[in-house]
């Protein structure tokens, strides 16, 4: 009554899906380890580390299937990725990647931007600490540039929408800080 060779194929579909979705749970790991080791090598200005592990989540990044599967943790490492590697390249010089030269789709571009955002503040506050004002004042302006981008889009009810709204608390805390040090006339 029912063909045992449609079951067998079945199995190996099964079998391959399985087996790539392990895959890239672990790739996906492995670049959202990467990720959050950059940014903590950014934070204590070891950026010769942080160049180091950029080299090594790229080859990562690029074994990486950006296909929705019935885990998410894919799209969630491309988030990370572009939040690590847009903190890199600002760090580094002052600039923020494009998703077209990150290779990455816009949903997981943007969402990294967001959570970009809060480790901006940390690297203020890290300034204002350090006594680099000027810097803490820089990423209020960049801050603001992206809080402003944002307003722009109309964004439904979504995971993106909802990090959109970090961007704004993000603002506001640098905006706190810039005031602060204004009031203190450290920033003319």
């Amino acid at each position: 009554m029912l063909n045992a060779k449609e079951f067998e194929k079945i199995r190996e579909d099964l079998a391959a899906f399985e087996a790539k979705r392990e895959s890239v749970i672990q790739k996906s790991r492995e670049i959202i380890n990467l990720s959050k080791r950059i940014i903590y090598a950014l934070h204590r200005n070891d950026v010769k580390t942080a160049s180091s592990l950029v080299k090594d989540i790229e080859k990562g990044k690029k074994t990486l299937t950006n296909v929705r599967m019935d885990t998410n943790i894919n799209i969630v490492a491309l988030q990370e990725y572009a939040e690590a590697l847009c903190y890199y390249h600002f760090v580094k010089n002052k600039k923020i990647p494009t998703a077209t030269s990150l290779k990455i789709g816009n949903e997981s571009y943007l969402l990294g931007l967001c959570d970009l955002t809060g480790e901006l503040v940390r690297k203020a506050v890290n300034d204002v600490i350090n006594k680099n004002f000027k810097a803490a004042f820089e990423i209020k302006n960049l801050v603001e540039e992206i809080y402003g981008e944002f307003l722009k889009f109309n964004l439904r009810n979504s995971e993106l929408r909802k990090k959109s709204d970090q961007i704004k608390w993000n603002l506001k805390k640098l905006e706190d800080v810039v005031f602060e040090l204004k009031l203190k006339g450290k920033l003319k």
